[in-house]
Parts: C-alpha cells; structure tokens; sequence
C-alpha cells in the first residue's frame, strides 16, 4: 500500500492521540476523591524532584552516547543548537517571567534548596535544569526516531525535497485561527469553573503561544519533511514519562504545584487535582520542537543565507 500524504500522517497523530484521550477521560471522571500523601509533605520525598531529573537525563545520556555513536549516526550539530537555542529559552522564560503567577514549589525538602533568578520570587535551580533537559531530551528522541527506528519514513538529508524551496516562512492561517479558537475556549472554560473570581488562564495561553507560533509561521513548508510517525512516537514517550512524573510524584508530592488562579479550571482529580495544562504542556512542546528542528535542517540543506532562506528573494511570494 502506497504511503499516506504528508497531511495525512499528521491527522493520523490527532487520531491517535483522540483513541487514547477519550476513554482515558470518560474513565478519569468517574473518579470523585483524590488519593492523599499520608506522610508529612517535607518528610515525604527528600531530594525527589533533583532525583527525579534523571527521567530526561539518562535519555539523553544513552542517546548521545550509546545509540548515535552505535549506529554511527550522523546529527547535525548546528541544527540541534539551533533548535535548543531557539526553545530552551521560552521554558525558561515561563519560569523567569510567570513562575509566581503559574507555578508554586511547596515542599523546599524534594530539592536541592539552590535558588535561580524569577521575577516575584526566585525558583528552584532544579526548574531551569527541567527545561533545558526536556528540550534535549524530546529532540534527541525525535532525532533518533527519525535517523535510525523509524528511518524509513524520513526524508534523508541530502534529498532535494528539503533544498527546493521559494522561502521558509509561510504564514498559516489556520494555525493562527486555532491558536485563537483555543484561547477563546480556555477563556469561556474559565469563566463558567470559576464565575467571579477574575481569574485569567494565563499558563494554558502561553503554551498555545509557544506551542503554535512556529506552526503559524512555518506550517506548510515543515509539513512535507517531519517524519509524522517518529513524531508521534516522540510525544506517546514523552506523554508517559510526564504523566508518570506529574500525576504519581510531582503533584502528590508537592514538589511543584498550579496556581489555580492562572489555570483554565479543569483539573483531574484521580491525579491529586493536576490541571489538563500539565498534559497539554508536552504535547505542545514536541510539537513545537519538531517543526523548528525540521525548518532549520531545510534552510541547512538549502545552503543559504538565513535571510534568503527565510523570506525569499526580494519580491518571492
């Protein structure tokens, strides 16, 4: 059977991730009372959350260093800066900026106790180290998936798919008008949990921003080269170890919380109250990631000027 379209792989994703998600949540709804920690919080997971950072860590670790040199795998490093560089800051700008308005760290015994720079208080260090080693970790997955599991399904370096091109960037209006449609939905949610209580879901509304900007801009020419099946691969994983990370430890055990304020008022009680924000979040960042790592491996191949990579020869629709 013939392959499907590029479009339709990506629909696939959406199918798959629906098969999934609708009876997870008719089954997590019927639950009414969440479980309780029945050890005093700071007694209940000394050094948890430093520990824990292990979960993208030792990925990268044996990836980098292990699985690459193995297959003798060739990733390119400035494409894999690139996109780090790119993404890594705006994980750290959620802390900086909005850590006091989104995010609480009640038990100060799961980490190390070394403060890092925020705007309204200062977070644990171990924040930082969580967005920087996701980044990688999700790229790396990706990239593996991509060269070597699921290399049939990729779309090889040097193919002239990736070289031929007018320009990169090409506004797509439906990832704007969903972007918007999201939002609106998130806000009227808000509104009719929480009637009154002025909240904004501010932390949802910044990740569909970080999640679908470079979809807004670069939609239609990442599209033909994602290998769509190592990125599904990529966010079933990443999905797992988050919610793994989220629902069984982080939450129950304090090591972060949500400030309900800036949450969009959904939360899933089997899983001590965590707000869908904490699944949403690393659908968002795969997503996000797979399209700036595939954009700059086409201006790469293209052997251009940034500048002419991206917007084209002057007067290039």
């Amino acid at each position: 059977m013939a392959s499907p379209t590029p479009r339709m792989s990506f629909v696939l994703i959406l199918v798959m991730l629906a098969m999934i998600s609708v009876p997870a949540v008719l089954t997590l709804r019927t639950v009414g009372v969440a479980a309780q920690v029945p050890a005093p919080l700071l007694e209940s997971s000394p050094y948890g959350y430093t520990v824990s950072l292990l979960l993208f860590v030792i990925p990268i670790a044996v990836i980098l260093f292990w699985l690459v040199p193995t297959e003798h795998l060739r990733i390119s490093k400035k494409a894999f800066l690139w996109t780090i560089a790119v993404l890594v800051p705006t994980g750290f700008l959620a802390d900086f900026l909005f850590a006091h308005l989104f995010f609480t760290f009640p038990n100060t015994r799961a980490v190390l106790g070394v403060l890092a720079p925020a705007l309204g208080h200062r977070v644990p260090i171990e924040e930082y180290v969580f967005y920087l080693a996701g980044f990688m970790a999700v790229l790396l997955l990706y990239i593996w998936l991509d060269e070597y599991w699921l290399a049939a399904y990729s779309v090889p370096s040097d193919s002239s798919q990736r070289a031929n091109f007018k320009r990169l960037f090409k506004f797509h209006p439906l990832s704007l008008i969903m972007a918007g449609v999201l939002i609106l939905a998130a806000v009227l949610i808000r509104h009719f949990a929480a009637p009154g209580d002025g909240g904004f879901p501010g932390y949802f509304t910044y990740l569909v921003i970080v999640g679908l900007t470079p979809s807004v801009a670069f939609f239609p020419t990442a599209l033909p080269v994602v290998n769509w099946r190592a990125c599904s691969l990529t966010v079933f994983f990443i999905l797992l170890v988050s919610l793994l990370w989220e629902a069984s430890l982080a939450s129950p055990y304090g090591w972060w919380a949500y400030q309900h304020a800036q949450m969009m008022g959904i939360y899933i009680t089997a899983w001590n109250y965590l707000p869908i924000e904490a699944v949403v979040v690393w659908i968002a960042v795969t997503y996000a990631t797979v399209i700036i790592y595939e954009i700059v491996r086409r201006w790469q191949a293209s052997g251009r000027p940034a500048r002419h990579a991206f917007l084209g020869p002057t007067g290039a629709k």
